[in-house]
């Protein structure tokens, strides 16, 4: 079996940065891993400037990505690959049964996730992983885990079974703090699915599954849950009345749901430190007087009286943030908004001066596991910070994909 690879959702490349250990050099990209990419797509809804787009093509070369609606690609026309890859949006999931037509689904349309569905329908890949959220598993809260729900029976009524981990980064030696859900599939026509339907579903958490050779856990947990979402009668059915207390580790094997609330067991701590930048850093991305002032307010704790709509006090509380930030410690989670003067940007020490500073966005690349200078391709800052902050971390990928390149290895 060949390591071939498509990518959904690509962003600025994050997954295959990851599986082929990316580096650039002197403005080149140099893929020293196994997969090749066969195909990806990326593009951006919500605006004219497809910024993720160019950084990829510049990257990775404009032939090996497309720059249209997935909705609007015959899936049909998607190379054969043996692995899937993507970082779709967390959404709506719920689906309604049309009046006009019984057979038909409202809600579709719009919601990401069905392209991936079709996706696996048509091309049928071995092996698929994808990333997310770690609230997916929650979500709607009038619904405990109906979303979640949705993807296993996607994945099961498909032919696959799913193994999946909520990572935290920062507690496996990588440099953020930034906690995401990864989803690994396996088609029942592997060799793969037919190892592991040999293991008990609690093997499969604590030992024999994908997932904890890279990322080990404690042999105790907190919570466990039991169910199954092949009981259903379709998807509508689902939507309408599943529900279910996903916790951050979990498998379905034919259906049938195991999932276990659990702990890192890992030691090494990547410090923030590690990631600043030693040569003078431009005097734009230090703070004035007004700003530290400004920011010490926001990361500081507070107490604000306020009134409810109804006309009812109360108080509006927040505990102290670290200011500037932590050096020993990981990142905090890097969001969209970094750079920006809001609580959750992060304020660090420079290396020369010790002045209070921002990431630059080399820094923020850093964070996430890109080479150095990824995104600077010609957008601003502001995008270039926006990039990071959608951006997975590489470091994790590349621990998965060590495990399912022996996985693929083992099919042949």
């Amino acid at each position: 079996m060949k390591k071939t690879l498509v990518e959904l959702f690509a962003g600025v490349g994050g997954f295959r940065c990851g599986l082929n250990h990316v580096e650039l050099k002197d403005g080149k990209t140099i893929e020293n891993g196994n997969w090749k990419c066969l195909w990806a797509n990326q593009w951006e809804p919500a605006t004219k400037s497809q910024e993720a787009y160019d950084c990829y093509a510049m990257r990775f070369g404009a032939d090996d990505v497309s720059n249209v609606d997935i909705f609007e690609v015959d899936k049909h026309n998607i190379p054969d690959h043996t692995l899937l890859v993507g970082g779709f949006p967390c959404q709506d999931y719920s689906v309604a049964q049309t009046l006009s037509n019984s057979k038909g689904i409202e809600g579709k349309k719009g919601v990401l996730w069905w392209a991936i569905e079709e996706t696996l329908a048509i091309k049928k890949p071995p092996f698929v992983l994808l990333e997310n959220v770690d609230r997916l598993l929650l979500s709607p809260a009038k619904q405990r885990g109906r979303d979640f729900g949705m993807i296993l029976r996607s994945f099961y009524e498909n032919g696959y079974d799913v193994e999946w981990r909520v990572i935290n980064a920062g507690e496996y030696g990588l440099p953020q703090k930034r906690r995401r859900t990864y989803i690994f599939a396996y088609r029942k026509n592997t060799k793969y699915y037919k190892k592991m339907q040999k293991n008990s579903d609690y093997d499969m958490i604590f030992s024999k599954g994908m997932f904890v050779k890279q990322f080990p856990i404690k042999e105790s947990y907190e919570e466990i849950t039991e169910s199954s979402i092949a009981e259903y009668k379709d998807l509508i059915e689902v939507s309408n009345m599943f529900k279910c207390s996903f916790y951050n580790a979990g498998i379905m094997k034919n259906g049938g749901i195991y999932t276990v609330k659990v702990k890192a067991d890992y030691n090494l701590v990547y410090p923030l430190r590690n990631i600043r930048e030693e040569n003078p850093v431009d005097e734009k991305y230090f703070l004035n007087e007004s700003q530290i002032q400004k920011f010490a307010f926001l990361k500081g704790s507070k107490k604000i009286p306020r009134v409810k709509p109804n006309g009812d006090p109360y108080y509006y509380t927040e505990g102290a943030m670290p200011f500037p930030d932590n050096l020993d410690a990981p990142a905090r989670t890097m969001l969209t908004s970094e750079s920006g003067v809001s609580r959750t940007t992060h304020v660090i020490e420079d290396f020369k001066t010790k002045k209070p500073r921002l990431l630059t966005p080399k820094e923020c690349e850093r964070i996430n596991g890109f080479p150095d200078d990824w995104t600077n391709t010609g957008m601003s800052d502001k995008r270039r910070y926006f990039m990071m902050g959608n951006a997975l971390v590489v470091g994790v990928i590349e621990k998965i994909g060590t495990e399912i390149e022996k996985i693929i290895e083992n099919e042949n």
